[in-house]
């Protein structure tokens, strides 16, 4: 309470110049902070000509924010003989700021490896035959918790930790932890084992056996999908690891099968020439793979003469199958018209035997 009454009697004492001036440096590199980022940028950019794109660079709000920093700081120094403040106290405004651009500076490198930075974009071009999308979201996700990691180690340094010590008592530590998260171990096992078979990839439409949806994310600990009634699930990555996924989206085709039962009074020769207008109105189709096309006559029923349609199409997604398929069926349908033939029904004759008594 001493030492803060003590401070207070320094403020009055100054001189009011002395305040004016470390308000105006504040206030200076608050105003200046967004000119001396896009200056700084400007530089290490010289083939970006486009404020627009300097401005939204990951390094722009960072620097903002320490030039600001800056001032302040600046602002304190200038007040330190002034205010007589102790050398304690300003070694400790002193580790605040360095922490603070340690921090920035973590932050704005870390944000240039995304996907939608240039620098992201430039990484993503020069790995485009070796790397998925997946595996090089993974892969700067990675980067960007290393470089946390490397900024917390900065961080310990500046406010003087033995890192020694720290790193020796890892080592109990890390039983401690490693027993009280198993789960959290597990799940990020399966992430890596998803990452390195990748059974699948961000967009894809899958089927387990509690959920089905499309993949929206792939983190450390969790995949997100998105159902088909619109909610988002987190599914552990250890639960999907042991879990038989089907892909969906990996089909190459889909299959096309149905079966025409028509009366057992259809004269052959029409079975045959409706057979074949069948087979030729498949072949012309485009999305229809000809070398996969069967319409055989393959059983006789009780009620009709059954012919078996089969055939496979490229349409995969769901909605441009159910568009195949009935573009498929309205087509026999008027050949089955145009045949003038009936389709058979499940129809049963009942004799009843009148007995006179």
């Amino acid at each position: 309470m001493e030492q803060l009454t003590e401070l207070w009697e320094r403020i009055i004492s100054i001189q009011i110049i002395d305040v004016i001036i470390a308000i105006g440096i504040i206030i200076l590199f608050r105003i200046l902070s967004g000119t001396f980022s896009y200056m700084i940028i400007k530089i290490f950019k010289i083939k970006s000509k486009k404020a627009k794109e300097i401005k939204e660079s990951a390094f722009f709000k960072p620097l903002k924010v320490f030039f600001i920093i800056l001032g302040i700081y600046l602002a304190i120094v200038f007040l330190r003989a002034p205010l007589q403040i102790d050398m304690q106290i300003m070694d400790i405004v002193t580790k605040a700021f360095k922490i603070i651009s340690v921090i920035e500076f973590a932050v704005g490198l870390a944000n240039s490896f995304t996907i939608k930075t240039i620098l992201g974009k430039k990484l993503r071009k020069s790995l485009s035959t070796k790397m998925d999308d997946t595996v090089f979201e993974f892969v700067l996700k990675v980067t960007r918790v290393f470089i946390y990691l490397i900024a917390i180690f900065f961080i310990l340094a500046i406010l003087e930790i033995d890192l020694t010590g720290l790193i020796a008592g890892l080592g109990l530590g890390g039983v401690i932890v490693t027993l009280a998260a198993q789960d959290t171990a597990k799940n990020l096992f399966g992430g890596v084992v998803i990452f390195i078979d990748k059974p699948f990839v961000v967009g894809d439409w899958i089927e387990m056996e509690n959920y089905e949806g499309t993949i929206e994310d792939i983190t450390f600990r969790t995949t997100r999908i998105r159902t088909f009634e619109n909610a988002l699930v987190n599914v552990p990555n250890a639960m999907i690891a042991d879990a038989s996924v089907t892909n969906w989206s990996k089909m190459e085709k889909r299959r096309y099968k149905t079966n025409l039962c028509v009366e057992l009074g259809t004269p052959l020769e029409k079975l045959e020439l409706l057979k074949s207008r069948i087979e030729k109105m498949l072949q012309e189709r485009e999305n229809i793979y000809d070398d996969s096309i069967i319409v055989k006559f393959d059983q006789i029923t009780d009620n009709g003469m059954n012919i078996l349609i089969y055939t496979y199409t490229n349409s995969v997604d769901y909605a441009s199958y159910l568009k195949e398929v009935e573009d498929i069926n309205i087509k026999i349908m008027k050949i089955l018209k145009e045949e003038s033939v009936e389709l058979a029904y499940d129809t049963k004759t009942v004799y009843v035997k009148d007995e006179k008594i």
